[in-house]
């Protein structure tokens, strides 16, 4: 029993939604981070710089204390009378130019020695440019706010950054969220069109197209996705033509085996050796329908048997011009092979390239009534390319990318005309050059010919 495995999402919704939260999300964070951080760093540097600038002051005042009594007798207790001194006083220590305390504090006694490490942490009160006592904060004075009721300058500015830092947070939140929908919903537009457009597909309809709105990654994916609806709508549409033509192709030789043979068995007709040759060609043409579409069945498969060697490639195309020779003669049609000399070897099945060969140049025959018909070879790019070439009636242009279908007749000069023709020739050929690792192309002028030429990779020299 098969269980359907169910995908958690922890967000739900759309791919839009989670886009424009993930925005909205990434952006608040950011912004209230940055505010925090701010408003840390704001309140320590500014209470830095009101320690400093409360500590030149007491400086100054027990400076001008001392210039006017000329000792620290009576610091404490003049100086703790008069706010906001009081409270400095208390947390701080003075200290005479023997490091002797002068007044103590919670953390020091009157009368106690300073030590090195104090003395370097404090601040010299300096007269006519001697020092005359040492100042020592401990703890560090409090802020200014603890100092005084009414709202201070420095108050208001901490205020002030701190709404300016959540102002801007709301602010950058609410474009974050705005921006981010509007992203959101930009990037996810060509995946609602493709979603729409692979169910219309599942629904029958293979005719489907999507806008291409970019360069990027989704801009790649609609571009694939219009290749392969337009791959399979063709494909979809050449298995009806080919459904049709093959019941064509097989309704044909049976309906003539059918009346023939019909008469034959009422004795309305009478046997002879012309009736039997034709009954027998309807057969012959019968299995090598049969074989061809086995043939190509293989292919498709992927189970296309090659026994290859390495085989010369001018000799390939002089069996091919010697097998065709008389029937060129008798139409008028010059046959020659042109090929250089020391043409690297090709690894190759040489029954199934003499059939790819001879299709190619009995087509080429077909549609020459007069001229030449050319077979040569060239080594181009460390591949070897065989050519027919023939001065015939040509391809028109816009029927040239479908030759190589199965059945097809868009080229009314490439029509068969013969009897022992099944229309899948020139597909057979190309799928046992691509069988070979190869490549089949064609090249037309209306009126002035075609050339069809078949590359193959030289064959490695351990081969």
């Amino acid at each position: 029993m098969l269980r359907r495995s169910r995908v958690f999402d922890p967000i739900g919704g759309s791919l839009t939604a989670k886009l424009t939260l993930a925005f909205l999300l990434v952006g608040v964070s950011g912004v209230l981070l940055f505010a925090l951080m701010l408003g840390q760093r704001a309140r320590v540097q500014f209470d830095r710089f009101l320690s400093n600038r409360d500590r030149s002051m007491l400086v100054n005042v027990l400076t001008q204390y001392y210039e006017t009594h000329h000792s620290w007798a009576g610091v404490r207790r003049e100086l703790g009378d008069v706010p906001p001194w009081d409270v400095f006083v208390r947390n701080a220590v003075l200290a005479d130019t023997n490091a002797t305390v002068v007044f103590d504090s919670a953390a020091y006694e009157r009368g106690q020695l300073l030590g090195p490490a104090d003395l370097h942490s404090s601040s010299p009160i300096t007269v006519n440019g001697q020092i005359v006592g040492y100042v020592v904060f401990t703890p560090p004075p409090p802020r200014r706010e603890e100092l005084r009721a009414p709202v201070t300058v420095e108050t208001a500015f901490l205020r002030s950054v701190l709404w300016a830092a959540a102002t801007s947070a709301a602010v950058t939140g609410l474009i974050a969220l705005l921006l981010g929908g509007v992203l959101a919903r930009t990037l996810t537009r060509p995946v609602r069109e493709l979603t729409d457009a692979t169910q219309a597909m599942a629904s029958g309809d293979l005719q489907q197209q999507v806008v291409v709105r970019s360069h990027d990654e989704i801009g790649q994916l609609a571009n694939s996705f219009n290749k392969m609806s337009s791959d399979l709508a063709r494909s979809s549409q050449l298995r009806k033509q080919m459904t049709a033509d093959l019941a064509h192709d097989l309704r044909t030789p049976l309906a003539i085996l059918h009346g023939y043979i019909e008469g034959l068995k009422e004795e309305r007709i009478q046997g002879t050796p012309a009736l039997f040759a034709l009954l027998f060609d309807e057969v012959a043409h019968l299995q090598r329908l049969i074989e061809d579409l086995r043939v190509l069945s293989l292919a498709d498969a992927g189970e296309f048997s090659l026994n290859r060697r390495l085989v010369d490639p001018a000799a390939l195309l002089e069996r091919a011009g010697l097998a065709h020779m008389a029937p060129a003669e008798e139409q008028g049609v010059s046959l020659r092979v042109e090929t250089p000399t020391n043409l690297p070897s090709i690894a190759v099945d040489t029954d199934r390239m003499a059939q790819v060969l001879n299709n190619l140049v009995a087509n080429a025959l077909r549609h020459t009534q007069q001229g030449e018909i050319v077979l040569s070879a060239a080594v181009r790019d460390q591949q070897v390319q065989l050519t027919v070439r023939d001065s015939g009636s040509g391809i028109a242009a816009d029927d040239l990318p479908f030759v190589f279908d199965r059945f097809y007749r868009g080229d009314k000069a490439r029509q068969r005309t013969g009897g022992n023709s099944s229309g899948l020739g020139l597909a057979i050929a190309k799928a046992i050059v691509e069988a070979h690792g190869g490549s089949l192309s064609a090249a037309s002028t209306l009126g002035q010919g075609s050339a069809f030429t078949a590359t193959f990779p030289i064959a490695p020299p351990q081969i």
